[in-house]
């Protein structure tokens, strides 16, 4: 009897280690799949962090892609004519730091307009100073060094699409002096009637040399861009075309 009573308890003591243990095993099995859940959901967060990231880095590529091929207008100055010769371009006549690059803000969706609806004072206002279907913008090449210079000034045509050059205008003003430039008229017959000079050629706007450019000399240039209305050529064919023009500027003697 003594050893049936013996026997039970062992057998108690066997089922209640066995439930200890699967309570035990629960308990693992709980913490393991929290912290399952726990590394997921880091995981998760972590993936929509580097979606974002790539994202945002691919909206700024894209926009410094757009900006660099089909922004309107960029001008520059050779870099090593800035810093051995003092030759620097600023938005302003008076300036605090020396720049090697400015870029025109864009319009888009730019509708065609007649020259003559430009404002009469559009050389007077520095820097970017656009209109809904015109850009103007004016800057400052300056001779910050100790020598007196010559220059070259150059301006180009760096992207076209559909055809759009056929109707656009550029208007160069110089110190106060305007020449409107425009493509030669589809048919070859020469300029439109409301240009000064035609493009110097089929990716060239103008070409210019400056001499005598003392120290401290500023020049100051403003630049107008926009869709003649009155062309010939400013047709729905040219709908959705885009330009970008540079401007270039480079030292070709020093005294």
């Amino acid at each position: 009897m003594k050893k049936h009573s013996e026997n039970n308890a062992e057998s108690v003591q066997d089922v209640q280690n066995v439930h200890e243990s699967d309570v035990v095993d629960t308990l693992k099995l709980r913490r393991t799949a929290k912290e399952a859940k726990k590394y997921v959901v880091l995981m998760r967060i972590f993936s929509i962090l580097v979606i974002i990231l790539v994202a945002i880095v691919a909206i700024v590529y894209a926009i410094s892609y757009f900006y660099d091929k089909y922004g309107s207008f960029t001008v520059k100055i050779n870099k090593y004519d800035m810093v051995n010769q003092g030759l620097t371009l600023s938005e302003t006549p008076d300036y605090t730091k020396t720049n090697s690059k400015l870029n025109a803000d864009i319009v888009y969706d730019m509708t065609n307009i007649s020259g003559e609806d430009l404002p009469a004072n559009i050389d007077k206002v520095n820097g970017s100073h656009n209109g809904e279907s015109y850009i103007a913008y004016t800057f400052y090449l300056i001779n910050s060094g100790k020598d007196t210079l010559t220059y070259d000034g150059e301006m180009t045509i760096e992207n076209v699409t559909n055809n759009v050059d056929e109707a656009i205008r550029v208007a160069l003003y110089v110190n106060g002096e305007k020449t409107v430039y425009c493509k030669t008229k589809s048919n070859g017959g020469g300029k439109e009637s409301d240009c000064d000079e035609e493009f110097a050629s089929s990716t060239k706007v103008m070409q210019s040399r400056r001499e005598k450019f003392a120290p401290g000399a500023k020049d100051k240039y403003t630049v107008v861009i926009w869709l003649e209305g009155n062309d010939p050529d400013c047709l729905d064919d040219i709908v959705g075309g885009t330009m970008k023009l540079g401007m270039d500027f480079k030292i070709v003697e020093g005294t």
